[in-house]
């Protein structure tokens, strides 16, 4: 691929400009007293307050990152607008006082970032507030000491962030805690440089926005101690994440909390920072540009410079249910890279195309159990998923589609309306009952994920349940709470080549209700791409479309294609499933099934594989 088509990459200047109107934009939604930022929107789930700290505190995030990268120079009336809101919120004889940590969780998240950013800005921001401030600044963070209530995942980084700013402003701090914290860090490490955020198999975009990211930043603050493993588990990470962005500049469309849209860039800037030796700075900087400027040139932030609830517009069905306006901007998380000097490599280093910019890329992935396939002629990443449901293997929940589908990728979003969660069809091998219920695989068990020539090969098996209730209750993303029944067992497995899959299905024991095997494919919206599935294994079934309105933040209607087989226990079927640009009208493929697997590819190319059960 032409190296002209790289020129195109941001310079220093133009991410500065894209900061500085985001920023202005928020400001003009700011309280009296700046200690608020009052964004438009619905209110979140957590109130007014909750909504006017996050404007503030992660607006913040932007603007450390610009003050610390200018060296406080020409940015004064930035530096005044937070110091006068830190001021203020801090304040708790003000209207405008921030809700405190001992009363609401949230605060918990949002001090991370304040304390984060005084650390980084010290010399133009804590240095120069008043005593009183910095002593009511030390009180408001104080209650992160001796608090044994913050969650087993990614928060633990909000109290070691909070303490260890803490610790070097002569504020309280436990080393107990902090060595708590760390260990539970270390908790979290699954192989090749993967990290969970908590004990479930909850892999997403937290791994590198968060759980990479902290560590990196955490490792520069005044008297923290950095861990070598962590630039090592970040640079091996890194080697995966430049290939899950499509040539576009798309994420993945999978996880929770996606209306942070372009944070999606921080470990690639994170990785900049640690100075990582496996993907070069002008890689890094590449992936950040491509990411935040998918966003940009579609409308995030909109004509007035603000971030709503959403992906490309507002789609507020995209947010959890405690989201607000203030929530899109951890956002800013991908602007990192401008803290960093105009001279550093990042900036200076030519741009390096992304692994789907330089042809078709397949890539497997063991801690998530992903099979990555990207092809360059149409730019689209697709995740073959087996091992990844936010949940444990072997407990039975209701599946969220966010996490529990066999497919994911830069160019389609999972079903996310009611159906989506009670009813699983999208990229799905279910069972079906008389009453069109279809069966949830979360509890599943990752048989295999591999690479073989050109072929990646995964598979999962495990029960499959009905799920007779449905409680929405708060929404963090997982599976919703439900009253489940055992319908049976399913073992699939996937071979990957390019833009197809060959999905091999068996049915290993089903409850009578069972009336039908349905195999689902990939959702998509109009647009350029196709979603194809056809039978194969056995022949005689023909495809059927699902139509969902309003079903995701791509647009609407969302098609869903799929295909309904007899239930035969004991009995393997095959599929294939294909989501491209440019597909034949009937792709041939053939597939012979005894002790190994062949299969005739539709390019003519013959693969065997034998499947570990």
């Amino acid at each position: 691929m032409s190296e002209d088509l790289f020129v195109t990459d941001w310079s220093r200047d133009d991410w500065l400009r894209f900061a500085d109107r985001l920023l202005d934009a928020a400001a003009r939604h700011a309280s009296p007293g700046r200690a608020r930022f009052d964004l438009p929107g619905a209110e979140g789930g957590y109130g007014h307050d909750v909504d006017g700290l996050e404007g503030f505190a992660r607006t913040f995030l932007t603007a450390g990152f610009r003050i610390a990268g200018a060296r406080g120079e020409g940015v004064d009336e930035l530096i005044e607008r937070y110091a006068t809101g830190l001021a203020t919120g801090t304040d708790p004889a003000s209207p405008e006082r921030w809700v405190r940590l001992t009363e609401h969780g949230q605060a918990k998240v949002e001090a991370a970032s304040i304390a984060l950013i005084l650390d980084m800005t010290r010399p133009w921001i804590w240095d120069r507030l008043e005593s009183g401030v910095q002593e009511r600044i030390v009180d408001y963070l104080s209650p992160a000491v001796g608090d044994d209530t913050y969650p087993q995942i990614n928060w633990v980084w909000f109290r070691l962030v909070v303490q260890t700013f803490l610790r070097s402003v002569g504020g309280p701090w436990s080393a107990g805690e902090i060595e708590a914290d760390l260990a539970a860090h270390d908790s979290f490490r699954r192989a090749d440089g993967w990290l969970s955020d908590g004990p479930k198999r909850a892999f997403d975009h937290y791994t590198g926005w968060a759980l990479h990211l902290y560590p990196i930043l955490w490792g520069r603050m005044r008297g923290a101690t950095p861990d070598k493993r962590w630039t090592d588990d970040l640079d091996r990470y890194l080697r995966d994440a430049v290939a899950l962005v499509g040539g576009d500049g798309s994420p993945l469309l999978q996880g929770r909390s996606l209306i942070y849209r372009f944070a999606a860039a921080a470990p690639f800037w994170a990785g900049a920072l640690a100075e990582v030796p496996s993907v070069p700075p002008g890689q890094l900087r590449h992936a950040a540009d491509r990411i935040v400027r998918h966003f940009a040139d579609r409308g995030a932030p909109d004509a007035d410079g603000l971030l709503s609830m959403g992906w490309h517009g507002p789609w507020r069905r995209l947010a959890q249910s405690y989201s607000g306006p203030g929530s899109p901007y951890w956002a800013s998380k991908g602007l990192l890279g401008i803290a960093l000097p105009a001279g550093h490599p990042v900036w200076t280093a030519p741009a390096v195309p992304l692994p789907v910019e330089q042809g078709d890329v397949l890539r497997v992935v063991r801690a998530p159990g992903w099979v990555i396939s990207g092809t360059r002629a149409d730019g689209v990443v697709r995740v073959i998923n087996h091992g990844t449901d936010h949940g444990f293997e072997g407990e039975a929940r209701a599946d969220s589609p966010l996490y529990a589908r066999i497919g994911y990728s830069t160019a389609t979003a999972p079903v996310l309306d009611d159906s989506g969660w009670s009813a699983p069809l999208d990229q799905s091998v279910v069972l079906v009952d008389a009453d069109g219920r279809t069966t949830h695989r979360t509890g599943m068990c990752t048989l295999d994920v591999r690479e073989e020539g050109s072929v990646g090969l995964a598979g999962s098996a495990g029960p499959v349940h009905w799920v007779t209730a449905s409680h929405p209750g708060p929404d963090h993303g997982e599976g919703r709470a439900a009253t489940l029944r055992e319908a049976g067992s399913i073992t699939v497995f996937s071979l990957v080549r390019g833009p197809y899959e060959v999905r091999l299905a068996r049915v290993d024991a089903a409850d009578a209700r069972a009336v039908r095997l349905r195999i689902g494919g990939w959702p998509i919206t109009e647009g350029p791409l196709t979603s194809y599935i056809k039978q194969i294994l056995p022949l005689g079934s023909k495809s059927e479309f699902a139509i969902r309105n309003d079903a995701g933040p791509l647009g609407s209607p969302t098609r869903v294609p799929f295909v309904d087989l007899p239930v035969r226990p004991g009995a393997w079927t095959a599929t294939l499933v294909a989501l491209a640009a440019d597909l034949p009208e009937s792709p041939h493929c053939a597939v012979e099934l005894d002790d190994e697997t062949r299969v005739t590819w539709p390019d003519g190319v013959i693969t065997t594989h034998r499947l570990h059960l």
